[in-house]
């Protein structure tokens, strides 16, 4: 039984009459759940992915030769953020040339766990950097999917024109025929992702590194999990265990059931507000905008078009421009990604930090690694492009911290 079904279920045992339990959470307090008026059919698929993104691999189903956990869910439980327990790590190096991924050591992604046979990778010793990173929750990114090209490009100020400071750029994924290939899929809300002349748009990930939800489900099933598909044939191998295998026949993860965790990541509702009419989280939100928060977390974006009605043409509040930000030397581990600088972090959309500590055993842990145990230290860790407006909130009155505060747990 799906997550989602289960709580359809325990929804109608609340009804006047039944008492087969006690209640439940407010839907506003929960993340999984289908966004509104899918059909039947879809909402079908949205149940089958459902499940899928529950699934436990096995070895005897391909898991390994080398992996990080064992499902989807592992790493976003209740489709939320992730916990240190389950976070990992990317490595590589700085050279003449650029930054070195390390393939040839089990680069860029370290795999910490292993299959019978298998040998755990190490971070090699010849690495200049590496970051810790926890996967964020999965909610709404069917909206940041189905946004244009052109409005992302249309916040971009890589040459910082406008002086304010800020100088967000995308994150351009140089165009190879691996690339090609997931953007020739239709993409499920009537487009597919644009070749550009400096290549595709990224726009999931920490630092934008994936153009499209196929890419990322494919990356993750692929680096997280060692589970092959049709995009990424070839099981995992390092220099800790080249030529080890799973013993699973390839492609170890079917297109239908990959199709259909794409279609349950794309139709995820978009975590709701809370108490958005309460005038201290009004006041939180001028407080916001005016220190700049809202330069680079933009509050409102809007959609393409889109088969899917509840992604056609619509606006929506992520609090995110999906862009590449230099985020100072506190941030700065000496790794970079595809073509990121080190220090830059795509701005990470903020709805739903209010339920942060709801998934994670009533604990908090913000950034991308974890490191912040609180929305204040968390806010305290911005720098670079984001310095003047952490100085702004080291200036602020205690009234407009608080209401600061209670506008961002609002989200």
């Amino acid at each position: 039984m799906t997550k989602f079904l289960a709580l359809l279920i325990l929804s109608a045992a609340t009804l006047p009459g039944c008492f087969l339990t006690p209640g439940l959470p407010d839907d506003s307090e929960l993340l999984d759940g289908p966004i509104a008026s899918l059909t039947g059919s879809q909402l079908d698929v949205f149940l089958r992915g459902d499940e899928a993104f529950g699934r436990r691999f096995s070895f005897a189903e391909g898991l390994g030769p080398v992996f990080n956990g064992g499902s989807c869910a592992a790493c976003h439980p209740a489709d939320g953020r992730g916990h240190p327990e389950f976070g990992f790590f990317r490595f590589g190096r700085s050279g003449a040339d650029g930054f070195d991924p390390m393939v040839e050591h089990g680069g860029p992604q370290l795999q910490d766990r292993a299959a019978p046979g298998a040998t755990p990778e190490s971070i090699p010793a010849a690495a200049t950097g590496h970051t810790f990173l926890l996967a964020p929750p999965v909610t709404g990114l069917g909206l940041l999917e189905a946004v244009d090209d052109d409005d992302i490009l249309a916040l971009a100020d890589p040459m910082d024109d406008d002086n304010d400071g800020i100088s967000g750029r995308v994150h351009w994924r140089r165009a190879d025929d691996d690339l090609r290939r997931i953007a020739a899929e239709i993409d499920g809300v009537g487009r597919r992702a644009v070749e550009h002349a400096d290549g595709f748009i990224g726009r999931f990930g920490r630092r934008g590194s994936n153009i499209s939800l196929l890419h990322q489900a494919v990356s993750a099933y692929h680096q997280d999990m060692g589970i092959t598909s049709d995009f990424a044939p070839r099981d995992l191998s390092s220099g800790a265990g080249v030529g080890a295998t799973d013993g699973a026949v390839d492609p170890e993860l079917g297109s239908g059931e990959l199709s259909d965790v794409v279609f349950y990541l794309r139709t995820l509702r978009p975590p709701a507000r809370r108490g958005a009419d309460d005038s201290s989280v009004r006041s939180g939100e001028q407080v916001f905008a005016d220190i700049g928060c809202a330069n680079c977390h933009i509050p409102t974006l809007r959609t393409g078009r889109s088969s899917v009605a509840a992604l056609d043409r619509v606006e929506f509040h992520p609090y995110t421009d999906l862009l590449l930000h230099s985020m100072g030397d506190e941030l700065a581990d000496g790794y970079a990604e595809n073509g990121s600088a080190i220090g830059e972090w795509r701005t990470p959309p903020l709805w739903g930090l209010g339920l942060a500590s709801e998934f994670t055993a009533g604990e908090v842990f913000l950034m991308h690694d974890g490191r912040a145990r609180s929305i204040t230290e968390a806010i305290e860790l911005h720098g670079g492009e984001a310095n003047a407006s952490r100085l702004d909130w080291l200036d602020l009155a205690e009234a407009d911290r608080a209401d600061l505060l209670k506008f961002l747990e609002s989200l």
